[in-house]
C-alpha cells in the first residue's frame, strides 16, 4: 500500500473510471474530481473521496481538491465533437483546455503537488501520416483543428508553469482510445456490425494506431510514478497498427458476428463523403495515423499489458452484454 495520493480529474468519464479503478486496485489513495455532485460509477471505485468543482476554466476553485495531493492526472477537457455547435469553437476549447489546464497547474504547484500528468492528444502532431511514416515526440507539432490547437497550447502553458514553479509535467498523447464504455466512432462501428450493415471498406489499405483503455491507464500510472518521466512527452499505442477492414473483421470475430464488407474505391468514398459533409469521418476510416511509442517503452520500461486482440475482445464482450 502506498501513501501517495493521486487526484484524477474527469474521474467519471470513460478513461477516468478505468484509471480510478486501476489505481485503487494497486493501493493508491485517490481523489476523484467531477464536474457535478452525484454518485461516481462503481468502475471508478465508488463515490469515496470525490470533489465536484463545477466548470473547469481559469476561475475554478481547486483548493479542496488539491489538499494533500502528490500527483494530478488531468483527464477533464472539452473534447472533440463531430457536430460542433459553438459559434467560436476555438475560443471555447481554449477556455477549458488551455485556461483551465494552466490554472489547475498553477494551483497544483502552489498547493505543493509534485507532478501533473496531462492527457493530451495525438492531434497535436497532426491528423494523418503518409506511407510508412509514424508520428514521434520529436516531430514539430502540427494541429489542424480547434481541439488539437487547444491541446497544443495547453502543453505549452504547462511547460511554462513547470519552468516557473518546478512542477513536474508529463504529457501523454494517445491516439483513438477504445474499450468498455467507449463512445463516438468506435461504438458506431460496433453498432453497424451488430445490425449487419454492409460497409464499403474492403478496399481500404490504411494503418492506424489505437490504444486500449487498459493500456492507456497503465501508461498513465507509469507516467505518474516513474522518476524518469518528469518533463517528458510520450506518444502511446497498443503497438499493433491495423487497417480499417482488419479492425472491423477482428471486432466482428470477437463479437461472434460476420462482417459484411464489400469493395469500393477509396477515392469514390472520399468524394461521396465530401458531398455529404462527412470528410472528417472519412479521414478516420480511410486515412492512416501511426504512432511510434518506443520512447515510453525505453525510458519507463513500459510494455502494454494487453494485446490489440485482447482489447478488442474485451470491448466486444462489453458491447454484447450491453445489447442482450
Amino acid at each position: 500500500m502506498t501513501s501517495k495520493r493521486i487526484l484524477v480529474t474527469g474521474a467519471d468519464g470513460f478513461i477516468g473510471k478505468a484509471l480510478c479503478g486501476s489505481l485503487k486496485q494497486r493501493g493508491y489513495a485517490i481523489r476523484q474530481v467531477v464536474r457535478a455532485a452525484g454518485p461516481v460509477a462503481s468502475g471508478a471505485g465508488g463515490s469515496g473521496d470525490t470533489v465536484a468543482v463545477g466548470d473547469i476554466d481559469a476561475r475554478t476553485d481547486w483548493s479542496r481538491a488539491l489538499s494533500s495531493v502528490n500527483v494530478v492526472i488531468h483527464l477533464a477537457a472539452r473534447v472533440h465533437v463531430m457536430q460542433e455547435k459553438a459559434v467560436d469553437p476555438l475560443s471555447e476549447f481554449r477556455r477549458v483546455n488551455v485556461g483551465g489546464t494552466e490554472h489547475l497547474a498553477r494551483s497544483a504547484a502552489a498547493a505543493g503537488v509534485k507532478r501533473l500528468v496531462y492527457v493530451s492528444s495525438i492531434k497535436v502532431n497532426g491528423e494523418a501520416t503518409a506511407g510508412g511514416q509514424k508520428f514521434a515526440e520529436s516531430d514539430a507539432p502540427a494541429p489542424q483543428d480547434p481541439y488539437g490547437i487547444s491541446k497544443h497550447e495547453a502543453e505549452q502553458a504547462l511547460h511554462r508553469v513547470a519552468r516557473e514553479t518546478g512542477l513536474e509535467v508529463v504529457v501523454v498523447r494517445p491516439p483513438l482510445v477504445y474499450g468498455p464504455e467507449v463512445k463516438g466512432n468506435f461504438i458506431q462501428m460496433l453498432a453497424a456490425l451488430r445490425r449487419g450493415i454492409p460497409l464499403p471498406l474492403a478496399s481500404v489499405n490504411n494503418r492506424r494506431s489505437l490504444i486500449y483503455v487498459g493500456n492507456l491507464v497503465d501508461a498513465l500510472i507509469a507516467s505518474a510514478t516513474h522518476p524518469a518521466a518528469a518533463g517528458q512527452t510520450y506518444l502511446v499505442s497498443d503497438g499493433e497498427d491495423v487497417s480499417t477492414p482488419d479492425l472491423l473483421r477482428s471486432l466482428a470475430s470477437a463479437a461472434g458476428q460476420h462482417e459484411r464488407l464489400f469493395r469500393c474505391p477509396p477515392l469514390l468514398l472520399r468524394i461521396l463523403a465530401r458531398f455529404a459533409g462527412k470528410e472528417a469521418q472519412a479521414d478516420r476510416l480511410l486515412g492512416s495515423l501511426r504512432v511510434e511509442s518506443g520512447k515510453i517503452r525505453c525510458e519507463l520500461n513500459w510494455t502494454p499489458p494487453y494485446t490489440l486482440q485482447q482489447g478488442l475482445q474485451a470491448t466486444a464482450a462489453w458491447y454484447r452484454t450491453k445489447h442482450t
